[in-house]
């Protein structure tokens, strides 16, 4: 885990931003780890509200390079009804590192934070990105555990569609050390590129990305956690194979789910498998259209829980 301190000056927000995200991100968190396979898991822990409707648990993935705080102005949306969890993966966040790199060893470490943060029976785990692929791996392995898998914006494309238009795996580093906060803060950007339309939320990430070294500062992850490695693995084989409910959202404007991807995806994930395009949000759904990814996740949630318990009265 990163353990060289930060000052709490490094981590306030200059952008101007709305009442919504302010509150949001003053939500109290509980931050907590749990070793796997010898390495330190960081994530933080929102305890459900006293008055919570139902003791089910959520559990939420961040993309490649990112972490936990990148679903900092997104988890206190689910309080009122969820104890919810997100975790930092290893080789990412202020997780620990490894020698080698998994979904395997990844889907472990989840299951690891569900327990530990005491989600419940049959959680939901929500995986962005990178953290999608890792959701795939996990319903595949362990979806009878779950309550449901939601994957956003994770691409899975035909072998048609890879062929017309062949996707390149970023190349991801992270040997630079920069002089100053302030220099490296200036350097961040969203992968794969992009713009958005909410500062603040791009400037909340980005100063919670950077950790002090000898020399300077640098970001958290590990480049080894990003190699091209990870895209041997098969992941539409995983996607086929989740064993509980899933669902697709992803943006109209996105650089990697395009409406093609999403119709292939659907059609490995089953009729059954709600797919939800969410207007205006590119990749980083929640960064562009945070709360329409809330209100897009919250129907979905509420979907899955109502047919359980309609299950549960067609088969008392």
């Amino acid at each position: 885990m990163n353990d060289s301190p930060i000052s709490p000056d490094h981590l306030i927000l200059q952008s101007p931003a709305p009442d919504w995200f302010r509150h949001a991100i003053a939500v109290p968190k509980q931050s907590r780890s749990v070793t796997v396979e010898g390495c330190p898991i960081h994530y933080f822990l929102w305890p459900a509200e006293p008055n919570a409707a139902r003791r089910r648990g959520l559990l939420f993935v961040h993309g490649g390079g990112a972490h936990a705080n990148w679903w900092s102005f997104i988890t206190p949306y689910f309080t009122r009804d969820y104890r919810v969890a997100a975790i930092d993966l290893s080789g990412m966040g202020d997780s620990g590192r490894r020698e080698t790199y998994t979904a395997e060893l990844r889907a472990k470490e989840m299951r690891a934070v569900i327990a530990d943060a005491g989600l419940g029976a049959r959680p939901f785990v929500i995986g962005h990105s990178f953290g999608g692929f890792m959701t795939m791996k996990f319903g595949a392995q362990f979806g009878d555990e779950l309550g449901g898998a939601v994957i956003v914006d994770s691409p899975i494309r035909s072998p048609e569609e890879e062929a017309q238009q062949p996707l390149s795996p970023p190349k991801w580093t992270n040997s630079r050390i920069y002089e100053s906060f302030d220099a490296a803060l200036a350097r961040f950007r969203l992968m794969p590129p992009q713009s958005c339309d909410n500062p603040f939320i791009v400037e909340f990430i980005a100063r919670h990305s950077l950790k002090p070294v000898a020399g300077g500062w640098t970001w958290k992850f590990d480049g080894a956690a990003m190699g091209t490695r990870r895209f041997g693995e098969p992941f539409r084989e995983y996607l086929q194979e989740v064993r509980c409910r899933a669902a697709l959202i992803f943006g109209e404007k996105s650089a990697l789910v395009s409406r093609a991807t999403a119709s292939y995806m659907s059609s490995l994930m089953g009729p059954d498998a709600p797919i939800v395009e969410v207007p205006e949000a590119q990749h980083h759904v929640m960064l562009d259209q945070p709360l329409g990814f809330v209100a897009a996740l919250r129907m979905l949630l509420e979907l899955w829980i109502r047919a359980e318990g309609s299950n549960e009265r067609d088969h008392p």
